[in-house]
């Protein structure tokens, strides 16, 4: 088998069969959190359009940096959810439940919750730093301070970063993650400086959490445990007195007993 194919079939296996696999097993429950989450964008956003609605929706969810950051920590999780109002929701939710369903069956509901709302987090707070920094110095303009932050576009590009560094697909993170990076950097607005916090954080915790580093086996403590290379039953014979194999037709005393 070519490179390029156990490239192919390694790719297949963890981002398609190994899913599939244990959505089978679990069944509809499987992907009951990236249900939840595509249900929750749709019903905040159509909640927010209405009179009432809109002001409940504000409070629970907006987040700005301009505001405390104690204020921001409460909101988040709301406003994770909580789509742009002049944007209609329909259109990113298939991204969104793909990057949820996807992490769901691999990594469990808590971890791609944590993975989630840590990266949006971390773009958010990163947004009040290049705030603070200014235009002068890679940073901002003041007024960002007051745009209005929410929407699950972080944490869907978070959670395939995460994915992907997690399994090592390479494709993944080429299909579902560079057009993202892209289009971030040519605009380098604060949404698009966010996306690239959200990406950073994601690869930095898929590679602690998901990647063994092996380090050269020690000769001192492989002799210590008895992985010395030379085999156990036959080291302990050598070296316990006690172990020695007598004579063959001799008894525990050394008599002969056949006199």
């Amino acid at each position: 088998m070519s490179r390029i194919a156990r490239f192919a079939l390694h790719e297949w296996r963890n981002v398609v069969a190994n899913p599939c696999r244990r959505l089978r097993e679990r069944g509809p429950l499987g992907v009951s959190l990236a249900v939840v989450a595509c249900v929750a964008v749709i019903g905040l956003h159509e909640f927010q359009q209405t009179a009432a609605g809109a002001g409940v929706v504000r409070v629970l969810s907006e987040v700005r940096a301009d505001q405390p950051v104690w204020l921001t920590l409460l909101r988040t999780p709301v406003s994770l959810f909580v789509p742009a109002v002049d944007l209609s929701a329909w259109p990113g939710l298939p991204r969104l439940f793909l990057a949820f369903a996807l992490a769901e069956l691999l990594f469990g509901r808590v971890r791609t919750l944590v993975v989630a709302y840590a990266v949006t987090l971390a773009g958010t707070l990163g947004a009040r730093v290049m705030i603070a920094l200014g235009p002068d110095r890679l940073g901002v303009p003041a007024d960002a301070a007051h745009t209005v932050d929410t929407g699950a576009s972080a944490a869907i590009v978070g959670l395939f970063a995460y994915t992907s560094v997690a399994l090592r697909s390479p494709l993944l993170f080429l299909a579902a993650v560079v057009p993202t990076v892209t289009g971030s950097i040519a605009e380098s607005n604060l949404a698009g400086r966010e996306h690239l916090i959200a990406v950073a954080v994601a690869m930095v915790l898929g590679a602690a959490l998901h990647c063994q580093w092996t380090l050269p086996p020690s000769k001192t403590v492989d002799q210590e445990v008895g992985h010395d290379g030379e085999p156990e039953q036959g080291r302990r014979t050598e070296q316990d007195p006690a172990r020695r194999r007598r004579p063959a037709g001799r008894s525990r005393d050394g008599r002969d007993p056949e006199r």
